[in-house]
């Protein structure tokens, strides 16, 4: 029998079918019995395929940041000079956080020594006793206490002294006694230099230079020969404001009297005018920049009431012309009366005679 006969009985043996009473349940696990050792016993030529792919290299981050888990000895170097430089920045940092501060104990040190030099000095000058031409102490209300506090006690007092002269004025009465009638002015008008007769201006190249408001000088010359006493009251320095003002008014012809920042109060950081110390009867004086001329003419009693009353208007100085406008209407029309009732009592007289 020949090799092809054998092996076409042999198939034939094992294909013949065999029917078996297998249940359906059964079918459906040796079906996925057999789907399971498909995927297990499937898996020879998985590594053929995957022979030439190249596997990812590996990134180890937390040797990078942390030395306890280096990824290799290169970044385990790398994190120790970090290390190793972030240590000598805050040791140097830390160095000159101490001579900083060892500086600012000197200097405190020096700056509490040169002040108790100077408060020494200070309290030895202003604290000595007064003496006489002959250089006799002379005695005064701390004569009978200790020493130091001798010393102590006057050198508040002077202390005081100054603040006083800062704060106050350097004279009670800001202006002398009025002249007798006629030669004293029935008014006085106060004004401020700055910004009301002059305006100030500074620059670089200049400095500050000082320009008239147009027809200062017809003003002061005006209210000067109107009965007024022109009185200029400023809070600037006198050093400053005199040359100035003796060039607005050269020969004294206009300006009565100059009062300087020595003649005002320093309250809470300002200089504050007191009138009241101008010697001078308020109810005669003026401060505001209206028509004065026609209210010294007036003879008013009272100029603050006029003022006053003129303030509450917009335009003060339009309200001022039109009272005066009615004001000449009214006496017009009472010169006029005046002038007709002579000529009726003539015509009227014959018939009223009894």
């Amino acid at each position: 029998m020949s090799l092809r006969k054998v092996l076409f009985l042999t198939r034939a043996v094992c294909c013949n079918p065999v029917k078996l009473q297998v249940p359906k349940l059964l079918r459906q696990n040796m079906c996925l019995l057999s789907v399971n050792c498909a995927r297990t016993y499937s898996t020879e030529n998985i590594g053929d395929k995957n022979k030439n792919e190249k596997v990812p290299e590996k990134v180890d981050i937390l040797g990078r940041f942390f030395p306890q888990t280096p990824g290799n000895v290169q970044d385990a170097q790398e994190v120790k000079k970090e290390q190793e430089k972030f240590e000598q920045e805050q040791k140097e940092k830390n160095q000159e956080n101490e001579n900083s501060w060892r500086r600012m104990k000197i200097g405190f040190a020096v700056f509490g020594g040169a002040m108790t030099v100077m408060g020494g000095c200070m309290v030895i000058e202003m604290g000595a006793p007064r003496r006489s031409d002959d250089g006799t102490p002379l005695e005064d209300e701390f004569s009978h206490l200790p020493l130091p506090l001798q010393y102590l006690r006057r050198t508040w007092k002077e202390l005081t002294f100054y603040e006083k002269m800062i704060k106050e004025p350097s004279r009670e009465k800001l202006l002398p006694d009025t002249l007798p009638p006629p030669y004293q002015p029935t008014y006085t008008l106060v004004l401020e230099f700055t910004d009301v007769l002059v305006h100030p201006d500074w620059t670089y190249q200049t400095g500050w230079r000082f320009k008239k408001r147009p027809g200062v000088d017809q003003f002061l010359q005006t209210v000067a020969n109107s009965d007024y006493e022109v009185v200029i009251f400023t809070s600037e320095n006198a050093f400053m404001i005199y040359p100035v003002l003796e060039k607005l008014d050269p020969e004294n012809k206009f300006i009565s009297y100059k009062l300087f920042r020595d003649s005002t109060h320093f309250i809470d950081g300002v200089h504050v005018k007191n009138l009241e110390g101008l010697n001078r009867d308020l109810s005669k004086v003026g401060v505001r920049l209206l028509k004065v001329t026609p209210i010294a003419m007036s003879n008013v009693t009272d100029v603050r009431e006029v003022l006053r009353y003129y303030g509450q208007f917009d335009d003060p100085i339009a309200a001022f012309r039109e009272n005066q406008r009615r004001l000449m209407e009214q006496m017009a029309d009472r010169e006029k009366e005046t002038q007709e009732q002579p000529l009726a009592r003539s015509w009227l007289r014959p018939f009223t005679r009894r």
